[in-house]
């Protein structure tokens, strides 16, 4: 979980939620899960939904350039006291690639934004669901041919 004092890159915004939230994003997924379970021709659909869905990262790099865009701009033409904006967000942001929070990451968490790998886990669970690795088999044998062609199956299932 962590590597000399900072949250991996997987963990480090879950550790720093509320345990309820992280439930609460759980929960959805898995009510999510369980209807397109029992309604497999909706996931393609939702696997597209997936594809267009902002994880927290991007929502946070979008507020932090639009705060500091907008604090240069005022500084340099209205008010210079405004350039302390920008100065703010980016120690936010780098508080933020080093710990996994900062503070809008509550709020953000609250919305439903989730993180890359909560988007992927309900993709990859999807992916199951609609069967893409049913063909992905351990290879028989000890030879190099049938290696090489369970990694080109379970390759090819994974990009689909």
């Amino acid at each position: 979980m962590f590597h000399r004092g900072i949250a991996s890159t997987v963990d480090r915004v879950t550790v720093h939620t509320a345990e309820h939230v992280n439930q609460e994003l759980r929960m959805e997924m898995e009510k999510r899960l369980v209807h397109y379970a029992r309604h497999p021709e909706q996931i393609d659909e939702r696997l597209r939904e997936l594809d267009e869905e902002w994880d927290i990262e991007r929502a946070i790099e979008a507020n932090a350039s639009t705060l500091s865009l907008s604090g240069l701009v005022i500084g340099m033409t209205l008010d210079r006291r405004a350039l302390v904006l920008p100065i703010v967000v980016m120690a936010f942001l780098f508080q933020h690639s080093v710990q996994g929070w900062c503070p809008p990451v509550p709020i953000l968490r609250r919305m439903g934004f989730r993180t890359a790998h909560e988007i992927e886990t309900e993709r990859y669970a999807l992916k199951i669901l609609r069967g893409d690795f049913n063909d992905v088999k351990a290879a028989e044998g000890d030879g190099q041919e049938s290696v090489d062609s369970w990694v080109a199956r379970a390759l090819r299932a994974i990009a689909r």
